[in-house]
């Protein structure tokens, strides 16, 4: 037994030290790439395994049996002025394909829903709520994909609004458009001239079996970059949608294969074997659409790709870290170099996003950064360099984290330890000085 552990235990340390241990950047590119598609992989099943994808995921089908009708009926009236309404239902039914038979009865069920539910019957109030309805939707997909990135600041509410209206009345007409255009060129006459040669009906055939995939791959890419409220790169988002839209549809091939084979469902649930179905592969196409944004999350972020689930600065490290996003920032102001962001600080220091963020706001909220402005994301030093106190700096970063509830002023008195801790705070004072934020800038700046 002692030695079967010993041998777990050895094999555990030497795969830690193979793949969580070692610099990227001193491995040659094939074995770099290997080393990251496993990180990643590990990360997002880890992620799986502990619940919070799941949660996600079943939380956002009940906001989805919720909204569904509403959203469609919304998108309906705009594809109607467009003359293209009648498509909703052949892609209602493909969507549902995993569902077997039961996916024209949903589709059937769900068109008839969304017919029935007329501006004029519901009435400006119902009209309201019909679209808040559709809104709060998409408003609970941003917050569980700002959750995946680790997004703490949600759109402005005047931004919110907007955008969100954009995305359910021009999404749809983009979506059908697509289809559209790729129909037509199927179907243009010489296309079908090129199809009589073997080798190029072959692979235009296999082009148009391919076409349902790069469908479902572009809209996911489309809906982890505008979803989430942080810039995501098109390199990132691509490779999350390229697997996500993979696994949707081997995992839908599966799901039909499942429901043909599994009659006894009918006969426990009866009338509601359609709804548990129809549920189960709601809930699965969330669980993929989730998992996509994890992975194009650690892809943009490899710095997150670490053992460690939550990230835990020191005081110490907090205290460095400020005063280096201080020198950086104030470094590029002086150079009239664009001012640095939240997301190239962490890159550049090797942390995290989340880690670098409170230090941030931090520093904001004690006007020794700024924001650049609403146009330039960014951040600028609040005062002249030559003016901004270093003691400053590490008293803010110090009282991170303390309110009106818990502070130093709550603790009770003891004398000792109030005098050591008096000296402490004043031997660092006159450590630190009349030391600036210029001071630590190379000279010729």
């Amino acid at each position: 037994m002692t030695k079967s552990v010993s041998k777990g235990s050895r094999f555990a340390v030497t795969t830690r030290r193979a793949i969580w241990d070692v610099q990227l950047s001193e491995l040659p590119r094939l074995k770099r790439w290997l080393i990251r598609v496993v990180r990643i992989a590990y990360l997002v099943v880890r992620d799986l395994m502990g619940g919070e994808l799941t949660l996600r995921s079943m939380s956002l089908v009940y906001t989805t049996l919720l909204s569904m009708i509403p959203l469609l009926a919304v998108s309906f009236s705009v594809l109607k002025g467009f003359g293209v309404h009648n498509q909703i239902e052949p892609m209602l039914l493909n969507m549902l394909t995993p569902l077997g038979e039961k996916s024209a009865e949903i589709t059937t069920q769900i068109i008839s829903f969304v017919e029935n539910t007329k501006a004029g019957v519901l009435g400006t109030v119902g009209l309201a709520m019909l679209i808040f309805t559709a809104v709060s939707l998409v408003q609970k997909i941003e917050r569980a994909f700002n959750h995946t990135w680790r997004v703490i600041q949600n759109r402005p509410l005047s931004n919110r609004f907007s955008n969100y209206l954009s995305i359910i009345l021009i999404g749809p007409v983009l979506i059908f458009t697509a289809i559209g255009i790729t129909a037509t060129i199927t179907n243009h006459s010489l296309v079908q001239e090129l199809m009589a040669y073997p080798v190029l009906g072959g692979l235009i055939h296999a082009g148009g079996r391919m076409i349902p995939y790069l469908l479902v791959i572009v809209a996911f890419a489309l809906v982890y970059i505008f979803v989430p409220n942080t810039k995501v790169k098109l390199k990132s988002a691509f490779i999350g949608a390229l697997v996500a839209g993979l696994l949707w549809e081997s995992i839908g091939w599966g799901f039909a294969t499942f429901v043909a084979s599994s009659g006894q469902y009918t006969a426990i649930y009866s009338a509601l074997a359609s709804l548990i179905v129809f549920m189960i592969w709601m809930q699965l196409s969330w669980l993929i659409l989730l998992i996509g944004a994890s992975i194009a999350f650690y892809h943009q972020y490899p710095e997150h790709c670490t053992l460690q689930r939550h990230t835990q600065l020191s005081c110490r490290l907090k205290e460095k870290l400020a005063l280096m996003i201080m020198a950086l920032i104030a470094k590029n102001f002086y150079e009239k170099q664009p001012p640095w962001t939240a997301e190239a600080l962490a890159q550049h220091l090797q942390m995290p996003v989340d880690a670098i963020m409170p230090l941030l706001k931090c520093l904001v909220a004690d006007e020794l950064l700024a924001h650049a402005d609403e146009f330039t994301p960014g951040f600028l030093p609040a005062q002249a360099p030559e003016d901004l106190k270093l003691k400053d700096v590490i008293s803010a970063v110090r009282c991170i984290d303390e309110s009106s509830y818990f502070n130093l002023d709550r603790l009770p008195q003891h004398e000792r330890v109030d005098n050591v801790f008096k000296n402490l705070e004043q031997s660092m004072q006159d450590s630190l000085h009349e030391q600036t934020l210029k001071q630590l800038l190379p000279p010729d700046l």
